[in-house]
């Protein structure tokens, strides 16, 4: 049997037993929940400039994410989040929330080996890359500002 034609078995026997998407209903709700976590966002910086009227729109927004971020790893922490995020999809995942949720999940996984060697360690595995992606690529465009 050669690699090709091996590789065609493969992929019919994955799509046989891969869950089937209904791609509408699920970009709705994604479209849906994600909305509405920026609305509750939202609705955070208008009763933190209510009640404090003196801050900046920067700090309101600093403490919106901080907020929101704690919010995360609490309904991370009792396991209520990952039943919104099987029903919600990437309504999740993009906004905030799912970099919250990732760096959560794994500090959970791996507290069992420790405080060092295990939450602080590996804390990072899933989001690590987006950080170091984040920061070389702003450091590029950064350049490329500083140069034109």
């Amino acid at each position: 049997m050669n690699n090709e034609e091996r590789n065609k078995k493969y992929n019919a026997y994955v799509s046989t037993k891969s869950p089937k998407t209904r791609e509408w209903p699920t970009l709705f709700l994604a479209f849906l929940i994600g909305g509405l976590i920026c609305c509750f966002g939202q609705a955070i910086t208008d009763t933190l400039q209510i009640w404090f009227p003196a801050m900046s729109e920067a700090e309101l927004g600093a403490w919106t994410l901080v907020i929101i971020i704690f919010i995360t790893c609490v309904l991370t922490g009792f396991g209520i989040f990952d039943d919104i995020a099987k029903f919600a999809g990437a309504g999740t995942i993009v906004p905030i929330t799912g970099f919250a949720n990732s760096i959560c999940s794994s500090a959970m996984e791996y507290r069992q080996e420790g405080i060092i060697f295990g939450m602080c360690v590996k804390m990072f595995t899933v989001a690590g890359p987006v950080i170091v992606c984040g920061i070389v690529s702003s450091i590029v465009v950064g350049l490329i500002y500083l140069i034109f």
